[in-house]
């Protein structure tokens, strides 16, 4: 395989890994209008426990709160099917019939059968304000050669990482982790925050949510990664919310209520600090009308 068609490959499964919504097994998500298995009484959602900012089984996440707003569309009582994040949540949620919707995965996601996307956002720097890195926007900036950088194993901004020098003095994270029991997201911050790295790259959720979440601790610079940077796979994705493959009705009634809330949905992505950014690469600073 070309290291190219690789490198889209390796990201993808990154990101659905981040995410929490990876399969194991092919969904076969073809748009065939069959006959579907979805519960009409109550909205079941395949979710991950301890995963904020996403989920958790408080209700705390802001995929629950966006449950919420399709359940009060639909006219439903919402519950959920918990699964740890990673390999086999599709495959032992949606793909058994024991729930029907996941709130969040990557467009072109084969597990699932994408709806339209809700939000697009991409990686982020995350630093201290007043050290020396004032305006970064790049791994390419000359301020980062002698500085350490975090970055989870396996992410995709590692490429852009190796071809700016920067790998030698990386620290590495973990990448696939059942967050019930750890947290590298966290640790990432924290190190950010005591010195023992310069800057983290961290997928942009997870970097809003997290260098801000006390409001006791020191503010951190949170800078989305917008600069294309040529024979680099892209770092912006499209999130969708995904269904069984062959639930095309069923898909549609989910786009027809993201079209109507939207201006909600991203009200909510915007409280917990979610890069949102436009098919142009601009910044989404208010919810859309």
């Amino acid at each position: 395989m070309k290291r190219h068609a690789w490198a889209r490959n390796s990201a993808r499964v990154a990101l659905v890994l981040l995410i929490g919504s990876l399969g194991g097994v092919s969904a076969g998500a073809v748009e065939t209008n069959s006959a579907d298995s979805v519960n009409r009484k109550v909205l079941r959602v395949c979710s991950t426990p301890s995963n904020l900012p996403y989920s958790n089984e408080k209700g705390e996440g802001y995929e629950n709160k966006i449950a919420e707003i399709v359940a009060e569309e639909l006219k439903l009582p919402l519950e959920y099917k918990w699964f740890p994040q990673g390999l086999g949540f599709v495959r032992k949620t949606l793909a058994e019939k024991k729930c029907d919707l996941v709130i969040g995965t990557a467009q072109g996601d084969e597990f699932t059968l994408n709806t339209n996307p809700y939000y697009r956002t991409t990686y982020a720097l995350v630093y201290r304000a007043g050290k020396g890195l004032d305006g970064l926007t790049s791994l390419f900036d000359e301020r980062l050669k002698d500085k350490r950088v975090g970055l989870q194993a396996g992410a995709p901004p590692g490429d852009q990482v190796a071809k700016a020098g920067l790998m030698v003095k990386a620290k590495p994270y973990l990448l696939m982790v059942d967050t019930r029991y750890d947290n590298p997201m966290i640790e990432m911050i924290k190190d950010v925050r005591s010195g023992e790295t310069d800057l983290a790259v961290l997928w942009g959720p997870y970097a809003g949510y997290y260098a801000n979440q006390d409001p006791n601790a020191e503010k951190l610079v949170v800078t989305p990664m917008l600069e294309e940077v040529p024979g680099m796979p892209k770092l912006e994705y499209r999130l969708t919310m995904g269904v069984r493959a062959g639930e095309v009705t069923w898909k549609r009634q989910i786009n027809d209520i993201i079209a109507k809330r939207q201006g909600d949905i991203d009200a909510v992505l915007l409280s917990y600090g979610v890069p949102l950014i436009d098919e142009d690469n601009k910044m989404i600073t208010a919810a859309r009308k």
